[in-house]
């Protein structure tokens, strides 16, 4: 089944998120390598694809997992949240609608 993890950063989060970046894009390669990430990425904390200093405020990942506990644990495992990027995770089940 499909999960999103929602995340919502804390303030001021941009060299923290630079720091753990590999080990996160590492993390969601191996997801993709596997066929299990539908759709992955960061929340500009602007209206910008590339927002400079202003940095993310939140990250969206959309991927399968075989349970609910499945797609927490490898949230809680992310470096970002390691880090102290993220201030809040939360995991939910998504059915996907379109496309």
């Amino acid at each position: 089944m499909l999960y999103a993890i929602i995340a919502s950063d804390v303030e001021n989060s941009l060299d923290k998120r630079l720091a753990a970046r590999p080990a996160h894009i590492e993390r969601l390669q191996q997801l993709k390598a596997e066929g299990r990430v539908v759709l992955a990425g960061p929340h500009p904390a602007i209206d910008s694809n590339d927002p400079g200093a202003a940095g993310f405020s939140g990250s969206l990942i959309v991927a399968e997992f075989d349970s609910l506990a499945a797609a927490q644990a490898w949230a809680d495992a992310d470096p970002y949240l390691a880090a102290g990027v993220y201030d809040k995770v939360v995991v939910k089940p998504f059915k996907q609608v379109l496309p």
